[in-house]
């Protein structure tokens, strides 16, 4: 199925340069073109072609200019993106269009292979937005605060009837703590602070998604991710040991010299829990999350675990150690527990 794109230029020449300069994606329905000579009719183009997934758009137009056009995009069509095509000395105006919410931007003179370079990389973020969107419908997964984005893609009533829906299910959750990190924080810049704990954090995330768990939250210097389905608990904790070797892994040179070498500490907690909507359907500002004592335990048992430690129960532990090499750390007394809890390290 070919990608449609929305040409928006005054310079009428240009059309028959795109149609020439891109033949042979149009031969092969990679690339389909709609053309508009200014923003007002874009947007009239886009009424008529709902699948527009892309927008070329010059800055300089009569009736509506780029500018006033990316803004109208944002509040109308938030999942086509727009890519700005002007020339050098219009770069104030093209940093006021990224500000705006473009994609990306091209100066002209075009050079008309970094131009496709551009499409294709603008029409594969596009597919991510449509495929995250998908999931979220599909699966009624709402992992995030719920606005007026979803509202959009999601009928009213769908919605509404997801705020309800809550079930009990068995499945694992894992808490990750970075250790350490809060000292960092104190010490250091904030954008230091921001891009270790940023880097961190997409390592942890990578390594969750590819054993199928997902983050259910990051709280602070930690992740809570939620791993069901088949073999469950076993994923949770291949997770676990994953990022547990790319963490240790890596050091960060910080300004005054010192090194940080990170670890994490991490609680693993596997049994029945609730999983539903949690929040405020007033203020739409609600948490898809699970909830219970299995998660209250998970939590408590990363809080026991030393950097470096994965830190399980002993029921969890009958579960997995044939699988898995753990040995007993001992009993500890966890938090609003009367009794003490037998807990297991995963060593590898």
């Amino acid at each position: 199925m070919s990608a449609k794109i929305l040409v928006v230029d005054d310079e009428t020449d240009l059309q028959a340069l795109i149609k020439q300069k891109f033949r042979r994606q149009i031969r092969e329905q990679k690339y389909e073109f709609v053309f508009a000579e200014n923003g007002e009719e874009a947007l009239q183009r886009i009424q008529e072609n709902a699948d527009v997934a892309l927008v070329l758009s010059d800055i300089n137009m009569p009736i509506m200019d780029g500018l006033t056009l990316l803004t109208k995009l944002h509040e109308s069509s938030p999942l086509i993106k727009a890519v700005i095509v002007s020339a050098y000395n219009d770069m104030e105006k093209i940093r006021t269009a990224m500000n705006r919410g473009a994609f990306d931007f091209v100066c002209k003179p075009i050079d008309f292979v970094d131009l496709d370079v551009t499409i294709q990389k603008t029409l594969q973020h596009v597919e991510q937005l449509r495929q995250t969107l998908k999931a979220i419908q599909e699966n009624n997964i709402l992992k995030m605060y719920v606005d007026e984005t979803v509202l959009t893609f999601m009928g009213r009533s769908e919605f509404e009837t997801s705020l309800m829906l809550n079930e009990t299910i068995e499945a694992t959750v894992v808490f990750m703590d970075i250790c350490g990190f809060t000292a960092i924080s104190e010490k250091e810049a904030p954008d230091v602070v921001v891009q270790m704990i940023n880097k961190y954090f997409d390592v942890m995330v990578k390594e969750i998604i590819a054993q199928g768990g997902y983050v259910d939250k990051f709280m602070g210097d930690a992740i809570m991710a939620v791993f069901r389905g088949d073999y469950h608990l076993d994923r949770a904790i291949d997770a676990s040991l994953a990022v547990r070797a790319q963490i240790a892994s890596m050091q960060e040179a910080l300004p005054n010299q010192l090194t940080f070498v990170p670890k994490v500490a991490i609680g693993i907690n596997t049994g029945e829990m609730v999983s539903g909507n949690i929040g405020s359907v007033t203020l739409r500002r609600l948490d898809y999350t699970v909830i219970g004592d299995t998660v209250n335990v998970a939590q408590r048992f990363q809080a026991a675990a030393q950097p470096g430690q994965i830190i399980i129960s002993e029921a969890a532990y009958q579960q997995v150690n044939e699988s898995f090499h753990c040995q007993k750390v001992g009993e500890v007394l966890l938090k609003n527990k009367s009794e003490q809890a037998m807990i297991y390290e995963v060593l590898d």
